[in-house]
């Protein structure tokens, strides 16, 4: 997908370019700066004496040396002294020199920590915010695969009001989720390992219905011939046995039965079910693209606001039997506005649907539930809650 975000060492990542947020003078610090020249060797901290230091909010470049990527973009974030020295204008510029000069070196993937939410102090939930604000600006306009690399979940906090709204939201219709220990997934694992050891729902049934004495009964066998030399009963019991006339076909018994008494059986006529098959319904692709022009949208700005690559979109527009996956189908309802029931219409022609039983589905209702149609926010959510993100 053109916008992710990731738990993960920056250092180790396979992408065109990383970000470094370095001190001015280039020459490595701690943090994620020491990590970098740590990994990319010597021969880093020798190129970046050249450069003559940094200023805060701008960006330069260098090579990656021993690193998988093949440039570092040096940025230096501002040190947060309360937000009264244009701190979000200056971390919004380390972010915009940073995509600019990526963009111009080349680069189709880039990579980046958040600058500023270590050492330099800056409020972690709103060093985030200008992350995700400044990156979804840029992928509007510009072709680019663009990750936020998290190292630990210190490093990364949504709002407050936003978290406590969504939890609020969860806690409706999931009240006995324990958010002591949110964001995590050992809840999950606890509930999956309940289920896989309880007995299953009719045999616990059964076994509650039965008295406790009872012996379970032994199934009997039913004979219905006998192989030469080997007698099961006298030839005047098989005879009883055996049905006075031939039974009768499935055809005859089908034709036997009104339209009324076999549908009821669950089934339609052959005739009915190829008429039935001649008149589907559109599909998902067909909705998807009735609801672009009805909304008077380009292709390329659904996509992007998606955050759907541009190659996946071209085989939804040329196959009109393509199936999504889940989050994609969603990501599209989002990126069109849909309402909360426009959306679950558009899911279903996909094969999907909300449900209360289900965290991911809550938090996307409450989303659209609420008209919040931002789809980098919305992931900003699903990844504090350990949840897949929406797009592909």
């Amino acid at each position: 997908m053109p916008f992710q975000i990731i738990h993960a060492d920056i250092t180790t990542l396979f992408v065109d370019a990383i970000v470094n947020a370095a001190n001015p003078s280039l020459l490595g610090g701690g943090g994620v700066d020491g990590a970098i020249h740590r990994a990319a060797g010597p021969a880093l901290r020798e190129y970046c004496a050249g450069l003559g230091g940094c200023q805060v909010g701008q960006a330069k470049r260098s090579p990656g040396f021993a690193l998988p990527a093949k440039w570092v973009i040096h940025t230096v974030g501002p040190v947060w002294c309360g937000g009264s020295r244009n701190e979000e204008a200056l971390l919004a510029a380390c972010y915009q020199n940073c995509l600019a000069l990526a963009l111009e070196t080349g680069c189709d993937s880039l990579a980046f920590p958040l600058i500023s939410a270590g050492a330099y102090g800056y409020p972690k939930d709103q060093a985030l915010q200008i992350a995700v604000r400044e990156i979804g600006v840029f992928l509007l306009q510009h072709e680019m695969e663009v990750t936020l690399c998290v190292y630990d979940r210190a490093s990364y906090q949504l709002s407050g009001r936003l978290f406590s709204e969504v939890r609020s939201y969860l806690d409706r219709w999931l009240p006995e989720l324990d958010f002591s220990r949110e964001p995590g997934r050992k809840w999950a694992l606890d509930s999956m390992a309940a289920q896989a050891n309880a007995a299953p729902p009719m045999a616990s049934y059964a076994a509650a219905k039965a008295p406790a004495s009872q012996a379970p009964a032994k199934r009997q066998k039913k004979t219905l011939f006998s192989l030469p030399g080997k007698k099961k009963g006298s030839k005047q019991e098989a005879q009883a046995a055996a049905p006075s006339q031939s039974a009768p076909s499935v055809q005859e018994a089908q034709e036997a039965l009104s339209d009324a008494e076999y549908t009821s059986f669950g089934a339609a006529r052959p005739a009915e079910l190829d008429q039935r098959l001649r008149c589907l319904d559109e599909s998902f692709s067909q909705m998807l693209l009735r609801k672009i022009d009805e909304k008077g949208m380009t292709d390329a700005a659904c996509y992007k606001r998606a955050n759907v690559d541009r190659k996946l979109f071209s085989k939804i527009r040329s196959d009109p039997a393509y199936r999504p996956s889940k989050p994609t189908a969603i990501a599209f309802a989002v990126a069109l506005e849909l309402p909360l029931p426009e959306a679950r219409e558009l899911l279903m022609k996909a094969g999907f649907a909300l449900s209360h039983s289900n965290k991911f589905d809550i938090i996307i209702e409450y989303f659209l539930a609420n008209g919040k149609y931002d789809i980098f926010e919305i992931n900003e959510t699903l990844f504090a809650f350990d949840q897949t993100l929406l797009g592909a």
